[in-house]
């Protein structure tokens, strides 16, 4: 049965048997908020009521000691698998519209060189400025991770106010004494994916 997660709860990415988990799905996903149905007149129709695409971007920081030493090594839309073929990004979703997850990173834990100890997972919503958007127009945030038999392993449902906030570190799989382990972060920042990188750079 899948764990769920509390914000800054730590978790070993190991099987009941004590097996580590080698390659994993990370399922991050959410859901726009829907406007007002009631009606609002010409500005609700001319804005879409507040419900216009959110189109959040999942990525991926592969760290070395904690820090991004490369572009090469940050997975995203434009780069969807890293050089060391560890890291494969699934593809982009444009609005967050349906259940379940909106995007999807593999990881390959056994292939992932030595010199990377950290994975950070940050979403942050394309054009956010210009568009006027912002995480408080998200609901049902959660990142989620998939064993190799297709079963839950953990959860972690994002439920606070993001108000004005558009981007979030959701969390990240880290290397401790030789093993691998999942933190649940969920914390909102007003970064961009650039400036994101900057924050582990």
């Amino acid at each position: 049965m899948a764990v769920n997660l509390q914000k800054g709860q730590k978790v070993n990415l190991k099987k009941d048997n004590g097996q580590a988990l080698g390659k994993v799905m990370i399922g991050l996903g959410w859901d726009p908020i829907e406007a007002d149905k009631g009606g609002g007149g010409f500005l609700s129709s001319l804005f879409g009521g507040g419900s216009a695409d959110i189109d959040c971007d999942a990525s991926v920081l592969l760290c070395q000691g904690g820090k991004v030493h490369s572009i090469d090594d940050v997975v995203y839309f434009g780069n969807l698998k890293h050089g060391s073929g560890a890291v494969k990004h699934m593809g982009d979703n444009l609005t967050g519209e349906g259940d379940g997850d909106d995007e999807q990173i593999f990881v390959d834990l056994n292939s992932v060189p030595s010199q990377f100890d950290k994975l950070v997972f940050v979403v942050n919503i394309y054009k956010a400025e210009s568009r006027k958007q912002h995480f408080g127009m998200i609901r049902n945030a959660f990142i989620r991770i998939v064993d190799d038999n297709n079963k839950e392993f953990c959860r972690y449902n994002l439920s606070e106010k993001y108000e004005g906030m558009t981007a979030m570190i959701f969390g990240e799989i880290y290397r401790h004494n030789g093993e691998w382990k999942f933190n649940a972060i969920g914390q909102a920042t007003k970064d961009d994916l650039q400036s994101l990188i900057k924050r582990y750079s």
